[in-house]
Formats: structure tokens, sequence, C-alpha cells
């Protein structure tokens, strides 16, 4: 075999798998708020230097956060998306500042796979209402995933729709540490 074939392998790493689970690691909740601020102060603008709320501050809303990471032989390795959910009352569950790098927005279904994985484990800790406040643009992707649009509003200058899970297509989730895992298909 000639030395030359190999020089003409890529030379940059594309992953084929990722892991979404419940954030478990001091890392993947530094670098979860860290694509948070990156998304929603930096790209959007939408916030001036930190999108932190009472949200993710306030221990009574049991906030959890989720992760995307790429996966390396099933570990994570890199956090690429992020979402958080909470429970303001009993049964009532939100979710919010759903963020997906860039450089993965169209790979592997992370988006869809973040928010399925917020309502599943939400259902398995006895959601029986799960909302969002979603961007306008986002809006035809929960559509696609079973959610409803109830009305739409302004937040933080930008348009919204208040949407509704249907909790029916999101069986329950009681392993959310273990998640689920998706795999790139080759096209």
């Amino acid at each position: 075999m000639s030395l030359d074939v190999l020089c003409d392998l890529p030379q940059t790493f594309h992953p084929v798998a990722f892991r979404i689970k419940r954030a478990s690691e001091r890392w993947e909740h530094r670098d979860a708020h860290a694509l948070r601020r990156a998304v929603f102060c930096v790209e959007q603008g939408i916030f001036v230097g930190d999108d932190r709320d009472e949200v993710d501050e306030a221990p009574q809303l049991k906030t959890q956060v989720l992760v995307a990471c790429t996966s390396l032989a099933g570990e994570c390795d890199q956090v690429v998306g992020t979402v958080r959910i909470h429970q303001p009352e009993p049964g009532v569950w939100w979710g919010s500042r759903l963020a997906v790098h860039p450089s993965f927005r169209h790979v592997g279904r992370i988006g869809a796979t973040l928010i399925r994985l917020a309502v599943c484990s939400a259902h398995a800790q006895g959601a029986h209402t799960f909302w969002a406040h979603v961007q306008q643009a986002n809006v035809p992707l929960f559509e696609r995933l079973h959610w409803h649009r109830l009305s739409e509003l302004s937040l933080h200058g930008r348009p919204h729709a208040l949407m509704r899970a249907e909790l029916m297509q999101y069986p329950p989730c009681h392993a959310p540490d273990w998640g689920f895992l998706t795999r790139v298909v080759a096209p």
C-alpha cells in the first residue's frame, strides 16, 4: 500500500454518535452554560454578558441541565447542545434555553433528541404538562415533534410561541443520566 493513499484521508474528525443525557459532571454543567452564553449572548445578542436567571439559581425549581455530547466509545467528550428543564409546581414542567452549537445544528438530530429527553425525563418525574416558549424560527421543529402552538408573544424583543408538548408522544424515561445515543447516518 502506498503512503500516498493515507495522505488523502480527511484530516478532521467528524463524530458519528452523540450522547444526550442529564449533565452529571461539573465540566458538563460548565460547558453547557458556556454554550448557552455563546448562543444567546454572542450569536443572537438576546442577553448582555450572561443568560443566567432565576430558573438557574432557585433550588426549589429543581432545574436540571441536559446535554448533547460528542461520543467517544460511548463516553461524553464535548458538549455540543443543551437544554434545561424545571418544575415550578407539581406536575408542571418547562423547558428553556435550548442551544446547539452552530457546527452541529444539522447533524444527528441533536436539538430534536434534546427535546425528546427533556419531555420524556419530565414525564418520568410526574409531568402532566410540559411547556416552552419557543423562538418563532424553531416552531416548525417543535410542531413536527408533537407540540401544539397555543399563543404568540414577544420575549426579550423576539417573537416566540407558547407551546405545549403532547405527553402521550413521549414515553417516560426513567434513566436520563444514561439518556439516548443518536447516530449520524451516512448519506
